[in-house]
């Protein structure tokens, strides 16, 4: 079995790999300072992962340390930046439970050493050029309160064009609508993480659209949404996802789809579906120049 889908253990420190150069670590852990739940005050991991990401890390930070909420532990991944990165995070190391600089895999790779290092009862993921609202936290714990039987919470975000929320799992087949946002508005109990396991490192650019299929039908784990106006954070745009030729983004979700065993006759309407949508854009700009 790959070890994507392997349950894991948690663990203080990430080993160093004799395969990797690691840069350096550091953090409150070195110091022998470890976060624990309290009564009535579940402990929330947070981790951001980064790479070169010295334009809006700071910001990023600086909405995590506002939070009214104060029972969390915050856990940077870098993939060894070569910008300001490195010097930010040090400046802030009085905030930051654990802090690993190291070459890695790619995006995936450091969400799962993210998850390997969770120590919180719920992890969620905030990437390096978003932001959390002031009461995100203080949020997510009232429905952690009332819904203790549940695996995970999706919370309202903010995007450039307007509010992402809802949970709407049917869509798992069909779209990507059915939840708010992989960062800042997801987070998962960490019993529940452990027995879904790791990103699957096999899918490079959609491999939270896999995690999420697993979840929902493989796993059948059970979640709830925040209210419209109980937002977590505000999503920036130009992300990573963004960044990517959206064939690859594309044959990403096809593999993916026959992967956990959709009909292959669905798969082919969606991508069909797809196209349409694709080709009636680049018609749309066409027209639109040679007017």
């Amino acid at each position: 079995m790959n070890k994507e889908f392997n349950k894991y253990e948690t663990l203080n420190f990430y080993p160093l790999s004799p395969n990797k150069k690691r840069y350096s670590e550091g953090g409150l852990r070195i110091n022998s300072e470890f976060k624990k739940s309290l009564p009535n005050k579940p402990l929330i991991t947070i981790i951001t992962v980064v790479l070169n990401g010295e334009k809006y890390l700071q910001e990023t930070i600086d909405s995590i340390k506002n939070q009214t909420y104060k029972n969390y532990e915050f856990i940077v991944i870098d993939g060894g930046s070569t910008d300001k990165t490195l010097e930010i995070i040090k400046n802030n190391s009085n905030l930051i439970d654990y802090w690993v600089s190291e070459k890695d895999e790619g995006l995936y790779d450091a969400f799962n050493k993210g998850l390997n290092l969770a120590r919180g009862d719920y992890i969620g993921i905030i990437n390096s050029d978003d932001t959390y609202e002031n009461d995100a936290l203080h949020i997510l714990t009232k429905y952690i309160a009332k819904n203790t039987n549940i695996d995970f919470i999706f919370g309202s975000v903010k995007k450039h064009w307007g509010i992402l929320h809802g949970y709407k799992p049917e869509k798992i087949h069909y779209s990507w609508g059915f939840y708010s946002s992989h960062s800042t508005g997801f987070f998962i109990k960490n019993s529940s993480a452990k027995r879904l396991g790791f990103y699957n490192l096999k899918y490079r650019y959609h491999a939270d659209y896999d995690y999420f299929y697993r979840m929902i039908v493989k796993k059948k784990m059970s979640g709830v949404a925040t209210q419209k106006n109980e937002i977590f954070g505000n999503f920036r745009r130009g992300g990573f996802s963004s960044r990517v030729p959206w064939i690859k983004l594309l044959k990403d979700e096809i593999t993916i789809r026959y992967d956990n065993g959709q009909n292959i006759f669905l798969i082919i309407f969606l991508v069909l579906y797809k196209l349409g949508f694709k080709i009636l854009d680049l018609l749309k700009k066409i027209f639109t120049f040679t007017k």
